[in-house]
């Protein structure tokens, strides 16, 4: 695992391919990275699946509505959570191999709780998602995850946790 500089900005993803470890990032996305702190403490991100998985771009999860295994997880992907859609906050950060963004529709405004984490360079991404986390430890596991869309029989998002509550 990754050296944990800054405990209450470090999110713990246990996931059915392994332990994925994402450094936060409020200095880019102060808005974003507090509702993904909030929905990880609420427990939230717990048992919601890798909905879409595209070779050689992303791995998009978050669906805290209609994403939870055992669920009707056909849905996974239309759903966010109960709180407000959240204000776009692009950025110069760059969509690298290991960056966690924000899933959303064709409204910039319309991240809620849905995010995905890139496999590769996505330079096309630059300033139209929200970029709130880089993926420190853990991106072999991220590999692992099975690919679709929608995926049959997906992965998982074990728990989610910030390092400073464990």
């Amino acid at each position: 695992m990754a050296e944990i500089k800054d405990p209450e900005n470090t999110l713990i993803l246990e996931t059915t391919k392994g332990e994925v470890v994402i450094q936060l990032l409020p200095q880019v996305a102060p808005e974003h990275v507090a509702r993904i702190k909030e929905l990880a403490r609420e427990k939230a991100y717990d048992g919601v699946v890798f909905h879409r998985v595209i070779d050689g771009f992303m791995a998009q999860t978050g669906d805290v509505e209609h994403g939870k295994v055992g669920g009707n997880t056909a849905r996974a992907g239309t759903g966010g959570s109960s709180k407000p859609d959240l204000k776009a906050e692009f950025s110069a950060t760059t969509h690298t191999r290991g960056t966690c963004s924000m899933a959303r529709s064709q409204n910039p405004n319309s991240a809620n709780s849905q995010f995905f984490i890139c496999f590769t360079d996505a330079p096309w991404l630059n300033k139209q998602y929200s970029v709130w986390g880089q993926v420190i430890s853990g991106m072999d596991n991220v590999d692992k995850i099975k690919r679709g869309e929608p995926v049959k029989d997906p992965d998982s998002i074990v728990s989610a946790r910030i390092a400073a509550d464990v």
